[in-house]
């Protein structure tokens, strides 16, 4: 990639950790933390990789994607009204009685949205579904998905890695977001999945280890994936929970809390000092 487009892609990246931030504030709920930590993978998938039309939102040759740790939801949101499925007016919303955008996303009534997901585990396990169907239909689509360090320590992600693996399912690429921390505090103290890598090399997956934050290693990692054939590929990206806002960045406690005005406002500033030097 040249550098113009890696600035493209910190913009949009940039402009999704505002929209965060104003969704989670609007509804003083939800889960900014994990939201920000994965927002660059977001931005690569949804403004460089996947093939997805937001006018036509079921389209059946599309690009599947399922947001595994489901209650990040306002990440996946802004991505979606950013690339058009919905109006961003719709984002501040979020939460609100009246509104389709919900704590967890429903695919009944978000467009974009290709699986309903919230009980840890059961999203990887969905991808593995669609990503069988995709074999079973002879169709060329790829099925990517986001998995959470600490969503990772239930057992039924295993048994779907275990899967993916068994069926050969190359057209499968998960991202684990790795940012060590998860509501209770580090996943090394909460209960540790370590070492991930050998671990998920011995289930039968080909791992790729990046920076999730680096868009360059992002986009190289997913065409090794889509180059490696006869496995699912996993990318663990090394993560910062709270990316982008200082005060939130390596903290556990944002995993699950609302900012008040002065942090969203501090927030916003520090995210919009990002974008005017895009700018320059």
């Amino acid at each position: 990639m040249n550098e113009s487009q890696i600035k493209e892609l910190k913009k949009y990246s940039t402009i999704l950790r505002k929209h965060i931030i104003e969704e989670v504030f609007s509804a003083q709920s939800g889960h900014p933390g994990g939201s920000l930590s994965c927002a660059d993978i977001l931005t690569v998938l949804y403004f460089k990789e996947m093939r997805v039309d937001p006018k036509n939102p079921k389209w059946e040759d599309r690009d599947r994607f399922v947001l595994s740790k489901g209650h990040c939801s306002p990440a996946l949101y802004a991505a979606l009204a950013e690339k058009g499925f919905f109006p961003k007016e719709e984002l501040v919303k979020f939460r609100k009685i009246d509104s389709f955008l919900e704590g967890h996303p429903s695919m009944r009534y978000v467009p974009g949205v290709d699986m309903s997901t919230g009980s840890l585990g059961q999203g990887i396990s969905t991808a593995v579904g669609m990503a069988i169907a995709g074999k079973l239909d002879n169709k060329d689509y790829n099925v990517f998905t986001i998995l959470g360090d600490g969503e990772i320590q239930e057992g039924q992600v295993w048994e779907a890695f275990m899967a993916a693996a068994h069926y050969k399912l190359d057209n499968l690429i998960a991202f684990l977001d790795h940012n060590g921390l998860q509501i209770d505090g580090k996943i090394s103290e909460v209960m540790s999945p370590e070492p991930v890598v050998d671990k998920i090399k011995a289930f039968g997956w080909h791992v790729i280890v990046i920076d999730g934050h680096d868009f360059e290693q992002i986009v190289n990692a997913i065409d090794e994936a889509k180059k490696t054939k006869g496995k699912p590929t996993m990318i663990i990206a090394e993560t910062i929970k709270g990316k982008g806002v200082s005060f939130m960045e390596n903290q556990a406690g944002w995993h699950g809390s609302a900012p008040n005005k002065e942090q969203r406002d501090t927030a916003i500033a520090e995210l919009d000092a990002v974008l005017a030097g895009l700018e320059v």
